[in-house]
């Protein structure tokens, strides 16, 4: 992924990566790279050996640390042996990101997420954003998850190429795409049309997800441009927040490549 070419960055000190994709992806990337830590152990994994290789071809520091060691500085995390020390988030200018899908010659499609506070949804939906090639990812610099190494880790690698745009104001920036002719989706399990048989859903869009239990706040429902729901068969009434955006994005996917 090429760098932000108006972009900013957390004021965050050293930024955490933990885990063999992650840290691999990262290396992939044209973000910056301090350092990898591997955990000091005589077997070492076909992936492990990558990451090493990736490192040295870019004149990244190896160290080889007491598995200790790593535990301390991502606690609770499957690390699977190997952190890296990296620059802060590279953060996206929205234009930016519209105009690298112009350039590419695609319809934009972006993701927004309205008050998603964990961390292991940021990371799972950033994940899947990526896969199915969106534009980026919008999310809110108040009240929500920020993209802590468990987000990482849960992305395993997305946040090394996916945009990411931090906006104040999500109502604000919605209206903004409007005019750009960038229509906005609310996920919305009472909507009245499910996503699938939308007209928007082969259009310039940005999909909108709500909070975990709570869904869309006022403000951002009644200024998406259409409410869409998912088909629920079964007995079950939800989906979490992840789930239902992996699923949304799969049928904006086939709607748009049919």
């Amino acid at each position: 992924m090429s760098r932000p070419r108006s972009g900013r960055s957390r004021p965050a000190s050293t930024r955490l990566v933990a885990g063999v994709h992650p840290v691999r992806e990262l290396l992939r990337s044209a973000q910056r790279v301090e350092r990898v830590f591997l955990a000091d152990s005589r077997e070492r994994s076909e992936a492990i050996d990558e990451i090493v290789t990736r490192a040295e071809d870019r004149g990244v520091p190896v160290r080889e640390v007491p598995r200790a060691d790593l535990e301390r500085k991502v606690p609770g995390l499957v690390h699977q042996g190997v952190c890296a020390e990296a620059e802060p988030l590279p953060l996206w200018r929205l234009d930016d990101v519209l105009a690298r899908a112009e350039e590419a010659g695609e319809s934009p499609l972006l993701v927004a997420l309205d008050r998603i506070t964990d961390p292991h949804n940021l990371g799972s939906i950033a994940r899947t954003a990526e896969a199915v090639g969106a534009h980026g990812l919008l999310v809110t610099d108040r009240r929500a998850a920020s993209v802590t190494p468990a987000a990482e880790k849960a992305a395993a690698g997305a946040f090394a190429h996916l945009p990411v745009v931090e906006v104040t104001n999500l109502v604000r920036t919605l209206a903004g795409l409007h005019e750009r002719g960038v229509w906005s989706l609310g996920l919305d399990g009472d909507a009245e049309v499910e996503l699938a048989d939308h007209p928007l859903a082969t259009e310039p869009c940005v999909l909108v997800v709500g909070a975990e239990g709570r869904g869309l706040a006022r403000l951002t429902r009644e200024r998406c441009d259409a409410l869409v729901r998912l088909p629920m068969r079964g007995e079950v009434g939800s989906l979490n927040a992840s789930v239902a955006t992996g699923a949304a994005l799969y049928t904006l996917l086939a709607r748009r490549t049919a």
